[in-house]
């Protein structure tokens, strides 16, 4: 366990926790973790969760403003996706997960390309929904959560692999927290 592992999963651990508030300083802490841990996965030879940590940076800063001034000026209520369309979002991410892994497999000494791919992608589809206050969001994160806690533990990434496993729980946390004030707010 390296420092810098540690301030990453503290930022991220933040902006995670305050996700499952529905608070937006989720975003800023996620800026902070998110460039951290793109350092931390470099060094482990973990390219496509570089990658991702590229994508959530940048996803924060639309998240943060689509969060305070989405809706019209206002903030973005918490809503439910159309089953097809969450079909084929996930179907989707299934392809990308599958190609960016053959891609991995093939040209980098990635290792465990697809199980990497598999967060990356997955995690892409789960953050798309968040900034956009969807409900399940909350599903796709129980899913990368699963893959990401064996893949940290295999290289070593003890701390990580325990707080993704924490991140787990907070999902259904979320999910919960989320439902309830999706009944509580004006019909959309």
């Amino acid at each position: 366990m390296t420092t810098l592992e540690i301030a990453a999963n503290v930022a991220v651990a933040g902006s995670i926790l305050l996700a499952a508030r529905n608070n937006v300083h989720t975003w800023w802490f996620g800026i902070i973790g998110c460039s951290l841990f793109g350092w931390l996965f470099w060094e482990a030879k973990l390219y496509a969760d570089v990658v991702l940590q590229g994508f959530f940076v940048t996803a924060s800063v639309y998240g943060w403003y689509q969060w305070l001034y989405g809706a019209r000026g206002a903030p973005l209520p918490i809503v439910r996706t159309r089953l097809g369309l969450l079909a084929l979002f996930a179907i989707t991410a299934a392809i990308v997960a599958f190609g960016y892994g053959l891609l991995l497999h093939r040209f980098t000494d990635a290792y465990a390309p697809f199980a990497d791919s598999i967060v990356l992608a997955f995690s892409v589809l789960a953050q798309l929904l968040l900034m956009k206050r969807r409900i399940e969001t909350w599903a796709f994160w129980l899913l990368v959560n699963a893959v990401a806690v064996p893949l940290y533990a295999s290289r070593g990434l003890f701390l990580t692999s325990f707080l993704y496993a924490v991140y787990w729980f907070n999902a259904i946390y979320g999910a919960w927290k989320w439902r309830q004030e999706m009944v509580k707010q004006p019909s959309v």
